[in-house]
């Protein structure tokens, strides 16, 4: 299981990291990407760590297992949660995000993805 998340957390790292320098690509897209990366690479890490991992997209639910179960959190912890939208609501339009910080964003992505490579027992860097 926890092979499996992180081999779909690097798929959708890879789109993203692909992406995010074409400006006809839409922020909404990247974060999509983004957002669903790091709930993957956060539901390996839950895994790895023998938690029943929840049933959710939101970003800062898991966070709080991570919280309740003492475990170490990832890099910009406080600040992930600012995906959430990108989950399911910006993704159709249901919700205007505003721009996407594309650099910040490719920074945290990056770093989770080691971090969660690292912190599942997996070796190699992401992609980015």
């Amino acid at each position: 299981m926890v092979s499996t998340l992180l081999e779909a957390a690097r798929r959708d790292a890879v789109v993203f990291f692909k992406l995010v320098d074409d400006v006809e690509v839409h922020d909404s897209m990247l974060g999509f990407h983004a957002q669903q990366a790091i709930e993957k690479a956060l539901k390996a890490v839950l895994s790895r760590h023998g938690v029943l991992v929840p049933r959710t997209h939101r970003i800062d639910q898991l966070l709080d297992v991570f919280q309740d179960g003492a475990l170490p959190l990832p890099p910009h912890a406080q600040n992930l949660d600012e995906f959430n939208p990108y989950a399911v609501q910006a993704r159709y339009g249901a919700l205007d995000t505003g721009p996407l910080d594309r650099l910040l964003a490719a920074e945290w992505l990056k770093d989770v993805m080691d971090w969660a490579q690292a912190a599942a027992g997996q070796h190699g860097a992401s992609d980015a």
